[in-house]
């Protein structure tokens, strides 16, 4: 049996697959995973979550689809692990289980991948560093499931350690971790909206920020500054006064794949924008937290939100109305959407007088503006993935 993390983007939206920085907490929600092993070479698998049972031959991992589909992120781990040189286990029986709330931001695609993998891997009798084991599960996320996601996820359950958050350099990769200052509490607010990532819109923001990268000449983002950003801006505002806004359509970057007209330059500097500014934020988030500075920790947290309001275009009106509600609150620090974005949820960040009255008086607000009730999750920071 494992048990692997659900997991908080504190800050870092969208940096990983830039090759930015970003920090994140691994906390007391999780999946669970449990194996058996069958002698006729058959898999399989259940979930607490479904009535329905998934069988497939030990032979090669089918994709699937309706219903079944949760089932291919083990067999996307599956799948991975002849390419990472480990052997996978013939036939068994599997069963998940997890008190983490799907679709709320919260990663159970990765809680699920790294406990899949810790008892694949034990079954089997390998035993790999714990960062093989982040990138395979990143790999099956990536190549089976078909979400372009970076290393946030699976490094944050695969690194976590409670009353601290991860550090990742995605360069690298490279895993830290930061103490968290004692008193600081996360409260995760659930939207009830649609976080579909396979869907689309997280794609689209993807290939949006490698177009914004080649625009400015660069492989990743991450290899931007802020200052250098706001001199290509200029120039192109100086070559373009429509750029600028001076009228008309700004001018249009042509995909050199197709040929055929992508985004906007003013849009893809947009994105741009966001994702070099959020790594700056992040290096800025260390800082405060090895100072003991919540507060200034609170306003890097917001400012992150307004900037994927704004910039990514990644939020919700029913996302932004729960931080604006939030920041308007006693014993709050900051607050933001936590996760892909496009619905889910946001994270509030608070000290320990923050509680059950003042989080009802938030979910009340937001009941009353779009007729349901956010799910309210108060949680603290936990280990990573371990065998149990």
């Amino acid at each position: 049996m494992a048990r692997a993390p659900g997991r908080i983007e504190f800050i870092g939206n969208h940096t990983d697959y830039n090759g930015g920085t970003v920090l994140g907490a691994s906390i007391d929600r999780a999946v669970w995973v449990a194996l058996a092993r069958r002698a006729d070479g058959l898999r399989r698998f259940r979930s607490d979550r479904s009535d329905e049972m998934v069988e497939q031959p030990a032979a090669h991992p089918r994709k699937l689809f309706g219903p079944a589909s949760w089932v291919n992120y083990p067999l996307g781990v599956l799948a991975a692990l002849p390419e990472f040189k480990l052997r996978a286990p013939a036939g068994f029986d599997y069963l998940a289980a997890s008190d983490l709330p799907i679709g709320a931001g919260l990663s159970s695609s990765a809680a699920i991948e790294l406990a899949s993998g810790l008892v694949f891997l034990g079954a089997a009798g390998e035993d790999p560093p714990r960062d093989t084991l982040v990138t395979l599960c990143r790999h099956a996320e990536n190549h089976f499931v078909g979400v372009p996601s970076g290393i946030l996820d699976q490094g944050v359950s695969g690194f976590g350690l409670k009353d601290h958050l991860v550090f990742i350099d995605c360069r690298g990769p490279r895993f830290d971790t930061v103490p968290l200052p004692a008193g600081a509490h996360f409260w995760i607010f659930n939207t009830h909206t649609k976080h579909a990532l396979v869907d689309g819109l997280y794609a689209e923001r993807h290939r949006e920020c490698m177009e914004a990268a080649c625009l400015l000449g660069v492989k990743l983002l991450a290899d931007v500054s802020p200052a250098e950003l706001a001199l290509v801006a200029q120039a192109l505002a100086a070559a373009d006064p429509a750029f600028a806004g001076g009228g008309g359509s700004p001018p249009a970057v042509v995909n050199t794949a197709g040929g055929t007209p992508a985004l906007p330059q003013a849009t893809l500097l947009k994105r741009a924008r966001h994702v070099i500014e959020e790594i700056a934020r992040v290096d800025a988030a260390v800082i405060a937290l090895r100072a003991g500075d919540l507060t200034e920790v609170g306003r890097l947290l917001t400012a992150s939100h307004r900037s994927s309001q704004l910039l990514f275009e990644n939020s919700t009106p029913e996302l932004d109305f729960l931080v604006d509600t939030l920041a308007s609150q006693p014993h709050v620090f900051g607050a933001r959407l936590t996760g892909g974005g496009f619905g889910g949820a946001v994270m509030a960040l608070t000290d320990g007088t923050f509680g059950e009255a003042q989080a009802g008086v938030v979910a009340a607000s937001y009941g009353k503006k779009f007729g349901i009730l956010p799910d309210i999750l108060h949680t603290r920071t936990a280990n990573g993935a371990e065998l149990k």
